[in-house]
């Protein structure tokens, strides 16, 4: 869209407020700060051979859902470590998993001689236990939500979204409250 006063530029508007409360556009967790995907993509295939997906999923349980590192910042991260002879990676049933060279399995050891601590506990050691456990609430909730959307009758997804919506209400209740 085009901006009135600025034609040809792209004005999107203030930020929301969503992004002003510390929360991710759509994803409606807690804004961590950026952990080291590098390091967290090479400890992760130290334990195991691995798909970009599964170490998504990883970093975000290990952190205790404060990180969850998009897709974009994953893959560019497994294709510059393989470029660097770190990693190597091949298909296996149509997904390409990836596994650590001796130079990766080297560096990861480097890593632990200097005892630097896991990249997500980075993370998570900057965020407070509230956040931490809210954002495990809010993970538990989405999961039991869309097994209702899966599987649920229509009345009973009609009774989730009335339970949604009154606790959509009572968080914005709880903010608007005087601390």
């Amino acid at each position: 869209m085009h901006s009135r006063r600025h034609p040809g530029r792209h004005f999107a508007g203030p930020r929301s407020h969503h992004h002003r409360m510390g929360f991710h556009r759509g994803r409606g967790g807690p804004r961590a700060r950026r952990g080291d995907v590098r390091a967290a993509v090479l400890s992760l295939l130290a334990d195991e051979p691995m798909h970009g997906y599964e170490m998504i999923k990883a970093i975000e349980e290990r952190s205790g859902g404060v990180w969850r590192p998009s897709a974009g910042s994953i893959y560019p991260t497994l294709q510059l470590l393989e470029d660097e002879g770190l990693i190597s990676g091949e298909e296996v049933e149509g997904k390409r998993r990836f596994t650590l060279t001796d130079d990766g399995r080297e560096a990861v050891s480097e890593r632990e001689t200097a005892a630097r601590p896991l990249p997500w506990d980075e993370v998570r050691s900057g965020t407070p236990a509230e956040q931490v456990q809210l954002a495990r609430s809010l993970q538990q909730l989405n999961a039991a939500v869309a097994q209702v959307l899966r599987s649920g009758e229509e009345a009973q997804q009609a009774r989730v979204r009335e339970l949604l919506d009154e606790a959509r209400r009572g968080a914005y209740a709880v903010l608007s409250e005087e601390g």
